[in-house]
């Protein structure tokens, strides 16, 4: 989900993948449960791993194209990302976390496109400054 403040700034979470050693910032999302919706999956996924309603994911969404590894596992796929607004900047903390989120969580963040392009850690998917660009212009 690429969830918008009332700043106009963007959540990011903050990941190190324990094969690999290297850290990577990106929105909140998740896995898709059997019989589960895309839009009823990224409600919830925002709630556990924020901690945040997800009533506040709106039903709109741009497809993005992701190649990444991940704890040993190379994922090509093409991923809905949803658009969440907030007035404000909520406080965020993992809802429900898995153990393997646990142990690669690293914290997060709020921050504006020029921040988000400058982070010392990669973003993922790396046109994400794009990918906010897209979906925010929807709503």
């Amino acid at each position: 989900m690429v969830c918008v403040d009332g700043d106009g700034r963007v959540l990011l979470m903050h990941w190190r993948d324990t094969v690999t050693g290297v850290a990577l910032w990106e929105p909140p999302g998740g896995g898709i449960d059997p019989g589960e919706t895309p839009f009823d999956a990224a409600r919830r996924e925002l709630t556990e791993e924020t901690g945040l309603p997800g009533e506040a994911v709106l039903d709109r969404w741009v497809p993005v194209r992701r190649e990444f590894d991940w704890l040993g596992t190379h994922y090509v796929k093409t991923e809905r990302f949803y658009l969440a607004r907030f007035e404000g900047t909520p406080a965020v903390g993992p809802g429900a976390f898995t153990a393997e989120e646990n142990d690669t969580y690293l914290g997060s963040g709020w921050f504006s496109p020029v921040e988000m392009a400058g982070l010392p850690d990669a973003l993922e998917p790396p046109d994400l400054v794009e990918v906010v660009s897209r979906i925010t212009r929807l709503g």
